[in-house]
């Protein structure tokens, strides 16, 4: 049996200020001392406290709160929002550029009259906009990915080819009318005439080559293939573009005006496809 006394004050003592070192505390629990991370611990394992244990800040304060639930969802929100509004915000500006006569039309007289240059090679490139050309490349892919989501028995195989189909009918639905409305002249390079702006052409290539390319990315099985894919779009759409300019066919402003409607369209395509992400797996 234990002789010795207690120290007073160890057990009920309550002081108003910090316990003071006593001469019997061991050297580890001292600042400074070697090999300890915190002055209340003698090793250097890291507090046991949920605070300690978090990484601090990038200014150094430590035990930082957590991502907030929910962050990650509000900058999707800001991007999707980003990709469908600066778009459609351009092409409300162009419009009104264009229907006002406002001094952008100064500006893109004049890259239009640097550019027309008819030839063969730019006819060649304008033609990759027609409706001939660029619907069977789409109608190809929509079978293919059809064929191969059926065969493996996935659910709702349908809708993609379906919501593709759909996008590209709705381009004259939309065009036309914009075309009517606006009444823009052509360029000196055509007949005289009105109902140019914004240009079909290049939103048929742009819509028919970037939804067939929705569609098939999710099927390729290589990251070189799918960026080949993605090029080989791009390249189309920008050839027909350039063709088109180039040609005389249409003014650059015409071009551009139906690239921003096609942002639009293409990430409304891309959104909608992304809630049903079983559609684009592999087997």
């Amino acid at each position: 049996m234990r002789d010795t006394p207690r120290p007073q004050g160890t057990v009920g003592d309550i002081r108003p200020g910090p316990p003071q070192l006593r001469p019997g505390r061991a050297l580890a629990h001292t600042t400074g001392a070697s090999g300890s991370g915190s002055p209340h611990r003698s090793d250097s394992r890291p507090p046991q406290t949920p605070r300690g244990g978090r990484p601090s800040d990038p200014i150094g304060r430590p035990g930082t709160t957590p991502p907030v639930p929910g962050r990650p969802a509000s900058f999707l929100f800001l991007g999707v929002l980003g990709v469908l509004g600066l778009p459609a915000l351009l092409f409300a500006l162009i419009t009104w550029q264009v229907v006002t006569d406002g001094p952008l039309l100064r500006t893109d007289e004049r890259v239009s009259r640097a550019l027309i240059h008819p030839d063969r090679f730019s006819q060649l490139l304008a033609d990759l906009g027609n409706v001939q050309v660029a619907v069977p490349v789409l109608l190809l892919v929509l079978v293919y990915v059809a064929r191969r989501a059926r065969g493996i028995g996935r659910d709702r195989w349908w809708l993609p080819p379906t919501a593709a189909a759909l996008l590209m009918a709705l381009v004259p639905a939309l065009i036309a009318p914009l075309k009517e409305l606006i009444d823009r002249p052509g360029t000196p390079a055509v007949p005289p005439g009105t109902g140019y702006y914004p240009s079909g052409h290049t939103a048929t290539a742009a819509i028919a080559y970037g939804a067939a390319t929705l569609l098939l990315l999710p099927w390729l099985r290589s990251t070189t293939t799918r960026r080949a894919c993605a090029v080989l779009c791009t390249a189309l759409v920008l050839g027909a573009s350039y063709g088109l300019v180039r040609r005389g066919y249409h003014w650059p402003l015409d071009v551009v005006a139906s690239w921003c409607l096609c942002v639009v369209l293409l990430a409304s395509l891309w959104l909608l496809l992304a809630r049903w992400p079983i559609l684009g797996r592999r087997a």
